[in-house]
């Protein structure tokens, strides 16, 4: 798969990217709207499939990238935020020695450096937990750092620490 870029003098950027021998253009103005088409081939026109406002283009975005939901649950995921900073998702485990802990009980920040900004927790979401939060069992964890931060955690996490 390629992704090709160019400027459109007075109008913003072109993207065309190769899809199984078809191509994808999406056009994005300076105003931040996005127009997307669909190109059979180089030699035939394109044809427009939507047209999506900056703030929705942002969302599907997102979507797309992963960070409202993994569709395969994976050991771990991984996204990565400008500066090189992951946003990260782990379950507490049956017998993890976090499973009980609080937050700031378990010394969280000092001892990996992540940041615990979101519990996923029976269907809820529980945002910006405090260092009282008690960690449980079937929680995931979504973390912020760096990959040896990511890595630090994991490893406490398991009990390996």
């Amino acid at each position: 798969m390629t992704v090709e870029e160019s400027d459109l003098p007075g109008v913003g950027k072109k993207h065309v990217v190769e899809l199984d021998g078809e191509e994808l253009v999406i056009v994005t103005h300076n105003t931040g709207k996005r127009e997307v088409f669909k190109r059979p081939d180089s030699d035939t026109d394109s044809e427009k499939l939507f047209e999506l406002s900056d703030d929705l283009a942002r969302t599907v975005g997102t979507i797309l990238e992963g960070a409202y939901f993994q569709p395969v649950e994976a050991e771990k995921r991984q996204t990565t935020l400008p500066g090189g900073i992951l946003l990260e998702w782990y379950e507490v485990q049956p017998g993890s020695p976090l499973a009980g802990e609080t937050i700031a009980g378990a010394h969280i920040g000092r001892r990996t450096g992540v940041n615990v900004v979101a519990i996923e927790r029976s269907g809820q979401t529980v945002d910006s937990p405090g260092p009282d939060t008690e960690l449980r069992e079937g929680d995931t964890l979504v973390v912020t750092g760096t990959n040896e931060e990511c890595d630090a955690f994991e490893r406490l996490l398991a009990g390996e620490e």
